[in-house]
């Protein structure tokens, strides 16, 4: 299906594991999805760069978050349970990205409003697959809300 967007989207990854840092950026790169990718490695510095303070005052609104949930200083889950009680941030989509199975950690994500849930792949290849089902998904088949600035 071909995407409807021509600018790029604006994503942020919120991961502490640099080798997962370097998976996801090789896998929309190998996706080729227009985006910009931006990186924070742990829960406080996600909800300073959503919330726009401190260094980021200019950030840019993401259209998309994926989410890791085992983040040190402030959890994933914790990091879920703001963005989706702001008036503000609570439509931006959020995508689980983890390596927990666990039922518990499903149920209790859902609970908090994700948007999905999603197990980390190992390799390359399966990661670039769910990197084209998530951009195909949240950008060519679902219709968003314009966000505001």
């Amino acid at each position: 299906m071909e995407s409807r967007r021509v600018k790029p989207i604006e994503i942020l990854l919120v991961e502490d594991n640099p080798g997962d840092v370097v998976l996801t950026q090789e896998a929309f790169s190998e996706a080729k999805i227009l985006n910009n990718l931006q990186v924070v490695k742990d829960g406080e510095e996600a909800l300073q760069y959503l919330f726009r303070e401190g260094d980021y005052q200019q950030a840019k609104r993401p259209e998309l978050i994926l989410l890791d949930l085992n983040l040190p200083k402030v959890d994933g889950r914790q990091v879920l349970d703001k963005i989706k009680n702001s008036d503000v941030l609570k439509r931006i989509p959020v995508v689980v990205l983890t390596s927990s199975q666990a039922e518990k950690d499903i149920v209790k994500t859902y609970d908090l409003h994700a948007n999905s849930y999603v197990v980390k792949p190992i390799n390359l290849s399966q990661f670039v697959d769910v990197v084209n089902a998530v951009e195909n998904f949240w950008f060519s088949v679902v219709a968003l809300p314009t966000l505001d600035e």
